[in-house]
């Protein structure tokens, strides 16, 4: 049976960990000793997932060689930013063999990669075939709380795909495949950006009517960009693209849409971020995403909207007009397979 490594005890590895400790012996990491110690030994991870109980069979450690020495799959659940430096100190003990999988929803800063990009880079004895992501509608507490939801995981080799969905499935979480790693992959980091301009949009008041265009519009900006940079466009309308835009860009629990849902009343995004105790991608991910979009010459307006309000302090009610007064054009205009311009 699969041994499994999870890097990164915030909710979502942790949710993770505890979906795959049911199918396979799973160990858990945290980069606080204090932390792993509560996990192991209450089976409740009380800063990021408090009041869910937690598998007896799962383990968590410190120790990172620990986690990683002879796993089968190691999934790293690290967000963005950290990833290169835990890729670093977690290389001397992950198998060359091992199916590496990203959980991160995020682009590098600076190098613009994508996850599976960074890991390649980091782990260069790997073979990039069994590199992949897991990604979809996929809220950690609900996940670990037992509610119905699916997701994707996202391999280019189709065998280690069919091991991996059969690693993450569960009664309550059904795992769909697909080779489009890219798509996947582009599609989670992209949506946080748009869940800031959703929660943007609750702030200032307004209603669904606003809500469901945003997502709409948002979906085509999404996936505009997405095939430029080699994306399948039906992933963009999958559980990777449509499913997981609409959950984060909809719920509360986002943490992007709650950086958005504050700085559209009012509040300053440094005050907003320095609250929260789990990082909102988006905040860093925009600039990112702005900067592969001139790269690829796509217009994306409703990000470069939520750009503005992280970067420039513009007032979020100042902008909205200005996207509504857009030239006008045709509905299927700069969609995908045509132009790259934006309707």
């Amino acid at each position: 049976m699969s041994r499994v490594a999870v890097v990164g005890a915030g909710s979502w590895g942790t949710a993770v960990a505890a979906i795959v400790a049911d199918n396979a012996p799973t160990m858990l990491w945290a980069r606080r000793a204090a932390l792993a110690e509560n996990i192991d030994a209450e089976h409740e991870n009380p800063d990021y997932l408090p009041h869910i109980r937690l598998p007896d069979s799962l383990h968590a450690t410190g120790d990172l060689g620990v986690v990683c020495s002879g796993a089968d799959v190691v999934v790293f659940a690290v967000p963005s930013h950290g990833l290169r430096a835990v890729l670093a100190d977690a290389k001397p003990h992950v198998a060359p063999g091992a199916a590496i999988v990203s959980l991160a929803k995020g682009i590098e800063q600076g190098t613009l990669r994508r996850m599976t990009e960074v890991i390649a880079e980091e782990l260069s004895d790997h073979d990039a075939s069994r590199i992949g992501v897991l990604t979809g509608p996929n809220l950690a507490r609900e996940v670990a709380a037992g509610q119905p939801t699916a997701s994707v995981v996202a391999v280019p080799d189709p065998a280690v795909a069919d091991e991996l969905q059969q690693v993450f499935f569960a009664p309550t979480l059904r795992v769909y495949t697909n080779p489009d790693v890219v798509g996947c992959e582009m599609a989670g980091a992209l949506k946080n950006v748009l869940a800031i301009g959703a929660g943007i949009a609750d702030g200032l008041g307004y209603g669904d009517n606003t809500k469901a265009a945003l997502i709409t519009r948002g979906l085509a900006e999404l996936a505009r960009l997405g095939v430029a940079l080699g994306g399948e466009p039906l992933t963009f309308a999958g559980l990777a693209g449509m499913g997981d835009l609409i959950a984060t860009c909809a719920s509360p629990q986002s943490r992007n849409r709650h950086v958005g849902y504050e700085l559209g009343r009012g509040r300053a995004l440094d005050e907003v971020v320095s609250e929260m105790n789990m990082v909102a991608e988006g905040v860093k991910t925009t600039a990112a995403v702005m900067e592969l979009a001139e790269r690829h010459a796509v217009e994306m307006p409703l990000a470069a909207f939520v750009g503005r309000v992280l970067y420039e302090g513009a007032r979020p009610a100042d902008l909205v007009p200005e996207l509504m007064l857009r030239a006008a054009k045709p509905e299927l205009h700069g969609m995908v397979g045509g132009t790259k311009t934006a309707p």
